[in-house]
């Protein structure tokens, strides 16, 4: 059987289509991520009952299997709350949530890498603990976790095709489908996974750029 790089050449617009989506929905899961994981990060780090919360969702969230929790996104909640979900929205929810889970384990250990003596030296100069955290600690953990977090952002860039079970078209659900219709899956799954070369190595030339930038680990 003969290799048909024109049939990858006429799919490649449908692809990137696809893959533009999959870029969107790992951006903004990134975005919401790193919120809900420095917040849950934190709150692992306090000394309240927050942080037994916290501790649970990270828990569950890594124990579980990212397919799993979109399923139970798509396909349960709406049972609950009795109205559908969707197919966009219950990618981003469960990719953030997702995402949250590893970074709070990030935060919570660059946070903790941070010198007892930095926040003993803030609270000194009379910097409420609250304040110290955001103007000091935080800053420094920040440069420190930013190879991780570029990590975490490449491996949910390649988890995202798993948002293909739902019928959200981004790059692997594309593909699926012109397989469908040409009968060629070498051709389009070698495409698939080129796309998702570029993708993974522009992300990791810019962390590495981001890192040099901000000299991380200095």
């Amino acid at each position: 059987m003969d290799f048909r790089w024109d049939l990858i050449w006429r799919s490649l617009p449908l692809l990137l289509q696809g893959a533009w989506l999959t870029i969107q929905l790992t951006s903004i899961s990134v975005f919401f991520g790193i919120l809900v994981g420095t917040i849950a990060g934190m709150l692992r780090l306090s000394k309240g009952p927050m942080r037994y919360l916290a501790g649970a969702y990270v828990d569950f969230i890594r124990g579980t299997p990212l397919l799993v929790q979109i399923f139970i996104i798509y396909y349960g909640f709406p049972a609950l709350i009795q109205n559908p979900v969707p197919p966009y929205v219950a990618a981003i929810i469960a990719l953030s949530l997702n995402c949250g889970a590893y970074v709070a384990e990030i935060v919570r250990s660059g946070i903790q890498s941070i010198e007892k003596g930095q926040t003993e030296a803030a609270l000194s100069l009379g910097l409420t603990p609250n304040k110290a955290m955001r103007y000091i600690i935080l800053p420094q953990a920040f440069r420190r976790i930013i190879p991780p977090l570029g990590n975490e952002f490449i491996a949910l860039l390649k988890d995202s095709s798993l948002v293909s079970v739902i019928a959200l078209e981004e790059l692997v659900r594309r593909a699926q489908v012109i397989i469908g219709r040409t009968f060629r899956p070498f051709e389009l799954w070698l495409a698939v996974a080129l796309i998702f070369l570029v993708m993974t190595f522009t992300i990791s030339r810019l962390v590495n750029y981001v890192e040099r930038r901000l000299k991380v680990g200095d």
